[in-house]
């Protein structure tokens, strides 16, 4: 594992305030993400693996604890520093219209054009090199509302490699992509990750292929799972690669909490048993 650490979590909690009093997702959580590692977070359907991604950046506030970003608290970045720091790809689908999608992926260049946004010659290069790294050249004068949600997903992964920050996350990067686009973009973030020397940290439901691509596996686990201690309130995270959590039985624990499902530790795969 790499050792350059690129993201600490000290103590955090995470969760919302609202005018009912305060819902904890998860507390006491203490990790590190590195660079020049893929990172994925795994965890069922509600267990707050999109709350943790938006609290690490600064989209919304933490409930106590602290989050480092390259030896720095997190509340110390500017808007303009964490946008060329930090790079975020989120779920929910883009909401613009008569747009192309060079056009969109040109917004990625905002923390380095000046006050009118004009592009030069190097932000317009890293735009193109971006739509052409995620395989999506084709679709450059394209309107966004005639787009596929996977080819949507795709440009706004592009628009956050155009953004040229050090630190990437992803929310669901292979939502709405096929089975082949799947398995590229992950082979992609990993490749990225590792010569580009990037942070890139994402959440998943593609399980065997996160087992499969990831240099490090975060597990998040709800109260009510033996596979970690719990805290009074919310979830904690078992972390390691994919082969130290299927050793330790994390992974099985996990995968076998529905009926009717094996999952094999040697081959990090999963299968469906058959009942007569």
């Amino acid at each position: 594992m790499n050792s350059n650490i690129s993201v600490t979590l000290n103590d955090l909690s995470i969760g919302y305030r609202n005018k009912q009093g305060t819902r904890v997702v998860a507390e006491h959580l203490t990790a590190n993400i590195h660079q020049g590692c893929l990172t994925c977070l795994l965890g069922e359907n509600g267990v707050g693996k999109s709350t943790l991604l938006k609290t690490l950046s600064a989209f919304q506030p933490q409930l106590g604890g602290s989050i480092c970003i390259q030896g720095r608290e997190l509340g110390q970045y500017t808007e303009r520093e964490l946008a060329r720091t930090i790079g975020i790809v989120l779920t929910e689908k883009p909401d613009v219209q008569q747009m192309t999608a060079m056009e969109l992926v040109e917004m990625g260049r905002a923390p380095y054009t000046g006050f009118w946004g004009r592009l030069n010659d190097d932000d317009r290069r890293a735009c193109e090199e971006a739509m052409a790294l995620i395989g999506i050249g084709h679709l450059k004068n394209r309107m966004i509302e005639t787009l596929s949600d996977g080819e949507r997903q795709k440009v706004m992964i592009a628009k956050t490699l155009a953004q040229q920050t050090p630190i990437i996350y992803l929310d669901e990067p292979t939502a709405f992509l096929d089975y082949p686009s799947k398995v590229d973009m992950l082979l992609l973030l990993s490749r990225i990750s590792r010569e580009a020397q990037k942070t890139v940290f994402l959440s998943t439901h593609d399980l065997e292929l996160a087992l499969q691509v990831a240099d490090e596996i975060w597990l998040m686990t709800r109260p009510h799972t033996e596979i970690t201690e719990i805290t009074e309130r919310g979830a904690k995270l078992l972390i390691g690669t994919p082969h130290e959590l299927a050793q330790s039985g994390a992974l099985s624990q996990f995968v076998e909490r529905g009926k009717g499902i094996e999952f094999n530790k040697a081959t990090l795969s999963v299968r469906v048993k058959k009942f007569l």
